[in-house]
């Protein structure tokens, strides 16, 4: 059971490979009802691919939910794909210049609502103007002083 508990992201990892794949038949052997997930999950990152269009993953949604209503096993585990907010999240696959968020985005936004609430003189537009401007360019220094830092310590490892 630990080893499941260790392997538990393989479930969810997107584009499992075979070794990982097996791995996971392996740990789920005997327990039917975790069997079911990795399936289910693969479907669900199908509704998400940039070639079909919108109306295509709302049907593949559908028979979907249908399929996870059957399943007694699960419980309440797949309850968000129930959520009218993950049909609001498809609507990206219609519209070609609406590209999806990238992780430097979603930083940046997680950053603004962190200073937003922890810093009550952040508040203002020029408060948040000036912290902003911070951000970007604590970030743009960042890459050169990882490697400026990486060679002084590769230094004094070759000294000492």
């Amino acid at each position: 059971m630990s080893d499941l508990f260790a392997n538990r992201h393989l479930f969810v990892r997107h584009g499992l490979t075979a070794g990982p794949r097996t791995l996971l038949g392996q740990l789920t052997r005997g327990l039917p009802q975790l069997r079911v997930l990795r399936p289910i999950m693969d479907e669900v990152y199908r509704l998400f691919d940039r070639r079909c269009r919108m109306s295509t993953a709302l049907d593949r949604l559908g028979k979907l939910r249908k399929r996870v209503r059957r399943l007694k096993c699960l419980g309440r585990t797949m309850d968000k794909l129930r959520s009218p907010t993950l049909e609001k999240a498809l609507v990206f696959l219609d519209d070609r210049l609406l590209p999806s968020t990238s992780n430097a985005v979603e930083r940046g936004n997680r950053r603004f609502r962190k200073a937003q609430k922890g810093i009550y003189s952040v508040r203002t537009k020029r408060h948040l103007e000036e912290r902003l401007a911070l951000d970007l360019q604590r970030e743009r220094r960042a890459q050169p002083r990882a490697r400026t830092m990486k060679t002084l310590h590769h230094a004094r490892s070759e000294s000492g």
